[in-house]
């Protein structure tokens, strides 16, 4: 039943039908713990993965965007992720935010030294920076 609070018209409607004049019913505290207890497989270990399978999936379709945001929350939820933080560093790097991607790129590799796709992602990005670079600067 706590998955119809999800819905605006839903949330509406229990919050009148619980709540009193003086404070919280009691019977909004059931409801409350069912909302705050974490859903089974939201830990960080389950999470993190799914954040970056849902962001390569929309990546794949061209909406960088969205593949940033999920990027950055499985950055957020596993730190030490290398593949979250390459991945992060392509998003950024589509999205034409070249200083955070090589900072993402140079983690990724820090994180996993030696790894041949991180370092071929990282390489390929510093060829294309480098000529980006060397345009900008022929520009009067």
């Amino acid at each position: 039943m706590a998955p119809a609070l999800l819905f605006s018209g839903g949330a509406s409607y229990h919050r009148n039908l619980f709540a009193t004049r003086g404070g919280v019913s009691i019977f909004m505290l059931p409801l409350l713990w069912l909302l705050l207890t974490p859903l089974p497989g939201s830990d960080r270990e389950t999470a993190g993965p799914a954040q970056l399978r849902f962001g390569i999936e929309v990546a794949q379709k061209g909406l960088w965007q969205e593949a940033r945001f999920r990027f950055e929350k499985a950055v957020e939820l596993n730190p030490d992720s290398a593949q979250a933080q390459n991945d992060l560093a392509i998003a950024l790097e589509q999205q034409g935010e070249f200083e955070k991607a090589r900072a993402a790129y140079e983690k990724a590799l820090k994180l996993k030294p030696g790894d041949v796709y991180i370092q071929q992602n990282y390489d390929l990005f510093r060829e294309a920076d480098d000529k980006r670079n060397r345009k900008s600067k022929k520009r009067p």
